[in-house]
């Protein structure tokens, strides 16, 4: 926990937080996005883009999120570990493991989520005030649906300059999730107070009930942290 505490102390000190720098309001639907499907089911997304503990509360909070885990993507399971990956050199990134009801929201609507609100994709290897490639934004494809929403999304962004920046997200795809030591699980509800969350992480929460109130949920689920 040392890494990210000290990472308050440069918040506290005025850096800026993770949040999403859209040069507009809202960004505009995905134009090419999987259909809403006919019934009820569960798919799953793994997104990365900073601290897993804010990507974790913003999606906790998306109406048709069935359940949300923190955790290390891109690595081997053996460096699968909060100590490990804060060394930065594992090829482990802080995700998120996201199961929700396609009947309910696209994976496309989830992305535009994860662009407007859950991070910025345009600063490269950090988030705010935590630096290192564990911190990246990366977007871990499931089947080639998702990778073909994912790509044509950042392209179709880019060419409507949503961001003052580049887009620097990658699209790579999904080895393996595995889930982050139970302390991070639900980090953010149960420590709301906490000098870090308050500074980056609760924006987010807000920023999403502002600019998708129909698919804001006020309630978190607690996370079972068995896979």
């Amino acid at each position: 926990m040392l890494a990210r505490r000290l990472t308050v102390l440069a918040a506290l000190a005025g850096l800026a937080a993770c949040t999403a720098t859209a040069a507009t309001a809202d960004l505009p639907d995905p134009a090419y996005d999987a259909p809403k499907a006919a019934t009820h089911g569960t798919e799953t997304a793994v997104l990365a883009g900073g601290c897993f503990w804010g990507m974790q509360s913003v999606f906790e909070h998306v109406h048709g999120v069935k359940q949300v885990w923190a955790g290390y993507s891109g690595g081997n399971a053996d460096t699968a570990h909060y100590d490990d990956v804060s060394e930065g050199n594992t090829g482990h990134a802080e995700s998120v493991k996201v199961q929700f009801d396609p009947a309910v929201i696209s994976y496309g609507q989830l992305l535009k989520v994860y662009f407007a609100v859950a991070h910025d994709p345009t600063e490269l290897d950090r988030q705010g005030p935590d630096a290192g490639t564990q911190y990246r934004s990366e977007i871990f494809y499931a089947n080639a649906q998702q990778q073909k929403i994912a790509q044509s999304y950042i392209a179709q962004l880019g060419a409507a300059k949503a961001f003052d920046s580049s887009i620097v997200t990658l699209v790579q795809p999904l080895r393996a999730f595995y889930p982050a030591e139970d302390y991070h699980q639900d980090y953010a509800r149960i420590h709301p107070d906490d000098p870090y969350i308050v500074i980056n992480d609760a924006p987010k929460v807000a920023r999403l009930k502002q600019l998708f109130p129909a698919l804001y949920q006020p309630e978190q689920m607690v996370v079972d942290v068995k896979l």
